[in-house]
């Protein structure tokens, strides 16, 4: 999504001529490409697929909603294995049309997990919840904080059910640190992901994703955060930013690998 504006077989060969090892991919443009097709591209370019986004939506309360909301989501676990990645990051939904029930919300991803975590572990996949910045809890994500999101992982066994850790997300929250040891401890972080925060929000706040090094994150130190806690896997760039949209995505990418080593190493 960073450089959403290139096609797959683009973000391919662009990949490879920087050296990034891996991707992180969104469904939607997957499945316009074809799942197949997708996967048969990455496997022969040597890329490797870090995590497919996203699962989720779990809170409707109308029955069929919520029936077509876990159908969707076996379809998703289906994708990513088909893809190779072991890791379905899920945004798990905001509040239903006119409920200010936080609680109920929560409890109906609990029960949504319950019945996909088997289902991915057949295939091989590892479902991770990512709590999204309080900003998105009444319309995109009732889980807010790691430790929301370690209390709904940790009924479930951790090969089943983790966390995603971005620093867009949890960089405000003076309990991340502590609660990402903790999830280090149980072998629940599946993905790690940056991205910076820059101020003014656009309107609507989505696109509101800084590049790296643009805004007010320590990426060092949230990397060392995850590191100390036993973390060794891919870390994601995810940023959502009309201004980097509408630029060269070549360009975009180049920068981005750059101002990854720059405010990581």
């Amino acid at each position: 999504m960073t450089v959403k504006q290139l096609s797959l077989p683009e973000l391919a060969d662009a990949c490879l001529d920087l050296g990034v090892p891996g991707v992180g991919l969104w469904r939607e443009p997957v499945q316009s490409y074809g799942v197949d097709a997708t996967a048969k591209l990455l496997r022969e370019a040597g890329l490797t697929v870090t995590t497919l986004c996203r699962g989720g939506f779990f809170t409707a309360i109308d029955p069929a909603e919520r029936a077509a909301a876990l159908a969707d989501n076996r379809r998703a676990i289906e994708e990513a294995a088909t893809l190779g990645t072991d890791t379905l990051v899920l945004v798990s939904g905001g509040l239903p049309a006119g409920s200010k029930d936080l609680h109920g919300a929560r409890e109906r991803i609990a029960d949504a997990l319950a019945e996909l975590g088997p289902y991915a572990e057949q295939h091989g996949v590892r479902l991770a919840i990512e709590p999204l910045h309080p900003m998105y809890a009444a319309d995109r994500c009732v889980v807010s904080t790691l430790t929301q999101a370690l209390d709904l992982a940790e009924r479930f066994p951790a090969h089943q059910v983790g966390v995603t850790v971005d620093t867009y997300h949890i960089w405000w929250d003076d309990q991340a640190p502590a609660q990402i040891a903790r999830a280090g401890v149980g072998n629940r972080i599946h993905t790690f992901q940056l991205a910076d925060w820059t101020t003014p929000l656009p309107e609507g706040v989505l696109n509101g994703r800084g590049q790296i090094g643009d805004g007010a994150i320590d990426m060092r130190e949230w990397k060392a955060y995850v590191e100390a806690a036993g973390y060794t896997g891919p870390i994601e760039v995810e940023l959502f930013n009309d201004g980097l949209w509408a630029r060269d995505g070549r360009e975009v990418l180049a920068e981005t690998a750059e101002r990854f080593l720059t405010h990581t190493a």
